[in-house]
């Protein structure tokens, strides 16, 4: 594995999973967001580019494999989201929500530091 390349694609896909959470969720946050919904949207540019280039550097680090970088892209994405919804709106985190992020977290760890042959 590479770890350059895997430390630069989470950080692209956190990056990314920051943006979608504001494009989507920004309208509950701020005014701004939904007064300037054409503006959020084609962030989506930006957003699209650090997905691709995440990709990238992940299934470099994967060895050119897809599935790991397609689990590891979920889980940051759940993460990312737990932590927004917790921090912008207050939704504690119940036992069903818990045991589903223990579970993301174990998803990228087994796509990460498990070696297949």
């Amino acid at each position: 594995m590479k770890l350059n390349h895997l430390i630069i694609g989470v950080f692209l896909f956190i990056l990314a999973q920051i943006m979608v959470f504001f494009q989507t969720n920004g309208q509950f946050i701020h005014k701004w967001f939904r007064d300037n919904q054409w503006v959020v949207a084609i962030s989506g540019v930006i957003v699209s580019f650090l997905f691709i280039w995440g990709t990238r550097h992940l299934v470099s680090a994967m060895n050119g494999l897809f599935w790991p970088t397609r689990f590891i892209g979920f889980g940051l994405g759940m993460l990312v989201y737990s932590i927004g919804v917790s921090y912008f709106f207050n939704e504690g985190i119940n036992t069903k929500t818990s045991i589903s992020l223990l579970l993301c977290v174990v998803l990228v760890a087994i796509q990460v530091f498990w070696k297949t042959s």
